[in-house]
C-alpha cells in the first residue's frame, strides 16, 4: 500500500497543470516569451470566422472585441482583457453589455496605463491657455511680435477641481500640486486626502466645490452616473474667468451648456481632447472660439505607451496561468 501511495504521488507531480486557452493576436516574440513565463497557457490567434469557432472552448480573450453574439458561444470564458482605459461602448468598442456584466467573467483593462501622458496633455491645454500661447503661436506665423500680457494667469495658489481621481485624475493632481495649486477631488470612491489632494467630495457634492475652482478637469470614466454631470447648472456655478479641461469622454459634459459658458465669457478658456460626437462636426460652434483648444482624442499617445500596455498583457496572462489575482480588474457594475 505504501509503495502504491508513493507511486501515485510521483505520478501526480509530473502531471502537467491544466492548460488554459487564451485567444490573443500577439507578436511572435511575445508568444515565445509567454511560453516560458506562462507555460500552462496556450496562446491562440483568431479573427473573423476563426474567432467564432475558437471562442467556444476559450478560457480568456485578450485585446479582442467580444460581442454579445460571440459571448453566447464562449461557454467557458473566465477572463476578458480590454485594451483601452474605458470599458464602455465607444467608437468600435462594444464595451460592457448586460450578459457580460451579470456573468462571472473577470474583466480587466488598461487603466493606469494612459494616466501620465493624458495628464501631460491636460496641462498642455491649461498652460497654453493661461500663458496665452493660443494667441501668440498663430501670430508667430505672421512674423508678429505682440507684447500684450493681458489675461495671463498664474497657477500657483489657484484651485483645481478634478472630477474623477483615478489613473488619469491622480496624475493630473500630481501635476497641479507641482504647480503650487490647491487640489479638490471629486470621486465616487471614498479616497483619502493627502498633501497632493487636500479635499475629497462625492459626486453629489460637486456643486459645492465648483465655485471654488479656477480650473475644472474632467477625467471621470463614462458611466450612466457620470454622463452629463457637467451641465448648464454646473457651468453657471463656475467662477467668471475659470478654465474647463475635458480629458475622458465627451458625454460627461453638456456641449450646448459649454458653448453658452464660453460665449458668455464665463469661461476664460477650454481644452477638449474629447467631444460628443467624435469627430466634432464641421460647423460646430466650438470650432469658432479662439480660447477653445481642441485636439482629436490623441492625448493617450506616448513613447512609453506600448511598453506599459505590453507589460499589463504579459503580466496578466502569466497571473491567469498561475491562478493569481489579475491587475486592473474592472468593477463591472460601476463601469470602471
Amino acid at each position: 500500500m505504501r509503495r502504491l501511495v508513493l507511486s501515485l504521488l510521483v505520478f501526480g507531480c509530473v502531471l502537467p497543470a491544466q492548460t488554459k486557452k487564451v485567444i490573443a493576436n500577439l507578436p511572435p516574440d511575445m508568444v515565445k516569451e509567454l511560453a516560458v513565463s506562462a507555460p500552462n497557457v496556450r496562446i491562440v490567434p483568431a479573427r473573423g470566422a476563426d474567432l467564432a469557432k475558437e471562442i467556444e472552448d476559450a478560457d480568456a480573450l485578450v485585446g479582442v472585441t467580444l460581442t454579445p453574439e460571440l459571448f453566447k458561444r464562449a461557454r467557458q470564458l473566465k477572463w476578458l482583457h480590454i485594451s483601452s482605459a474605458g470599458v464602455e461602448a465607444h467608437g468600435t468598442q462594444v464595451g460592457l453589455f448586460p450578459a457580460l456584466v451579470d456573468s462571472n467573467v473577470v474583466v480587466t483593462n488598461a487603466k493606469n496605463v494612459y494616466g501620465p501622458q493624458i495628464a501631460d496633455h491636460a496641462f498642455a491645454f491649461l498652460l497654453a491657455l493661461t500663458r496665452k500661447l493660443n494667441v501668440s503661436i498663430p501670430r508667430q506665423q505672421l512674423e508678429e511680435w505682440p507684447t500684450n500680457r493681458d489675461g495671463m494667469f498664474e497657477l500657483n495658489g489657484k484651485t483645481a477641481v478634478i472630477i474623477g481621481v483615478g489613473g488619469i485624475g491622480s496624475q493630473i493632481a500630481q501635476r497641479a500640486h507641482g504647480f503650487g495649486m490647491r487640489v479638490i477631488g471629486v470621486d465616487i470612491r471614498d479616497l483619502p486626502t493627502s498633501n497632493i489632494v487636500q479635499r475629497m467630495v462625492p459626486p453629489d457634492m460637486l456643486d459645492s466645490v465648483l465655485p471654488e475652482a479656477d480650473v475644472v478637469f474632467v477625467s471621470v470614466p463614462h458611466t450612466a452616473k457620470s454622463e452629463g454631470m457637467m451641465g448648464a447648472r454646473e457651468f453657471e456655478l463656475m467662477k467668471h474667468g475659470s478654465y474647463f479641461i475635458a480629458m475622458s469622454r465627451g458625454k460627461i459634459y453638456d456641449q450646448q451648456a459649454l458653448v453658452k459658458a464660453v460665449d458668455s465669457r464665463r469661461l476664460a478658456g477650454v481644452g477638449l481632447d474629447v467631444t460628443d460626437p467624435e469627430p466634432l462636426p464641421k460647423g460646430n460652434p466650438l470650432w469658432k472660439f479662439p480660447n477653445v483648444i481642441i485636439t482629436p482624442h490623441v492625448s493617450g499617445g506616448s513613447d512609453n505607451l506600448e511598453a506599459r500596455l505590453t507589460f499589463i498583457v504579459k503580466e496578466n496572462i502569466r497571473r491567469f496561468g498561475a491562478g493569481m489575482a489579475l491587475l486592473n480588474v474592472v468593477d463591472k457594475k460601476e463601469g470602471f
